[in-house]
């Protein structure tokens, strides 16, 4: 099969079109032909390499996908049938799997990092991954949703409890999280406001939903939603940009506020002021991924057409590299897809 592969890590340049052996199935497993796979910033980190994290090169990446059934193993699945993939895999036998709490198995690892992902023709996953999605929704737009979607529902929902009528801060609304963010905090009864760095994505923030959108590079954020919430401050903060937003995220909460987080794009190293934690009782909440569960849940109202993953563009499965360095710009608004 033709696969996006790289054999050391580095930029774009290291991402290879090439001939790769196909996945050879073991008990419990499908194996899809994939029609389109959507790229998210963990496939940046993987190419350029994780400290601590050693990937078994050569690497094929990709976590999120759609596609057909080629073999269906023991799932019942019809063979052709169109499906979405659940990017995060687990043992399905732990306390946590059984538990319905998948991505809390010690054996938990996102589709693509550490064995091969859907950045191919085929891919292998346990038939538990697969979703099976109707007639009137797209490969492309199928493949946008899993993961970032996964990703905003547990973070809002599960982690920081999001109840309506809570004002809500999306940092970064352009990006995959964050329109996933802004539409399921929307639906749920919140008042949302969302940062992005230019008048398109400002623009494009306030049609998702967002009541607010500020430019993060031109305002005061903190003193914009001390206007926008007469004071108070936000009941919840969506961060993933991570040390260039962290410090004014946590000043814009308010007393009782959350603040959930599931990344760190800009860096890693923060500072608290334990003080102000406990003075003001704020929550610091970290989430990764989701379960399947959860995924089934977001996908009825995806279906519905409730939820609508955002596609910036479409690329060619061996124009990966041309996809990756759009990623890398932030000129995106919504998600890259590569199709097969």
């Amino acid at each position: 099969m033709k696969a996006i592969r790289f054999h050391e890590h580095g930029g774009p340049d290291v991402l290879r079109y090439e001939d790769a052996p196909d996945p050879s199935l073991v008990k419990g497993e499908a194996l899809i032909r994939v029609h389109a796979c959507a790229l998210n910033h963990l496939d940046l980190w993987h190419r350029r390499g994780i400290p601590g994290v050693e990937a078994a090169l050569p690497m094929i990446g990709g976590s999120d996908a759609s596609g057909e059934i080629v073999e269906s193993g023991a799932s019942g699945l019809p063979v052709g049938m169109r499906v979405m993939l659940q990017p995060g895999i687990s043992c399905g036998h732990c306390q946590a799997c059984l538990s319905g709490l998948d991505n809390l198995c010690p054996e938990y690892a996102v589709l693509g990092t550490r064995e091969a992902g859907a950045c191919a023709e085929f891919v292998k996953v346990p038939a538990a991954n697969l979703i099976p999605i109707p007639d009137h929704v797209d490969f492309n737009t199928a493949a946008a949703f899993p993961l970032t979607f996964l990703t905003a529902w547990q973070m809002l929902l599960t982690r920081a409890r999001l109840q309506c009528g809570d004002d809500v801060l999306v940092i970064a609304g352009g990006s995959g999280v964050g329109q996933a963010a802004i539409q399921i905090a929307k639906i749920h009864g919140a008042r949302v406001f969302a940062t992005a760095g230019n008048d398109i994505k400002l623009t494009k923030n306030r049609e998702l939903g967002a009541d607010a959108a500020i430019n993060h590079y031109d305002e005061d954020l903190p003193a914009r939603i001390r206007e926008l919430t007469d004071g108070r401050g936000v009941d919840i903060v969506v961060e993933h940009v991570g040390e260039a937003t962290w410090d004014r995220s946590l000043r814009c909460l308010a007393k009782g506020g959350r603040l959930v987080t599931c990344g760190a794009t800009t860096g890693y190293k923060s500072n608290v002021d334990l003080r102000f934690l406990f003075v003001r009782q704020l929550s610091l909440l970290g989430s990764y991924m989701g379960s399947k569960g959860e995924l089934w849940k977001a996908a009825e109202l995806f279906f519905s057409g409730r939820l609508n993953p955002v596609i910036d563009s479409c690329f060619l499965l061996e124009q990966a590299a041309e996809a990756h360095t759009r990623l890398e710009s932030s000129n995106h608004f919504g998600k890259i897809v590569l199709t097969c």
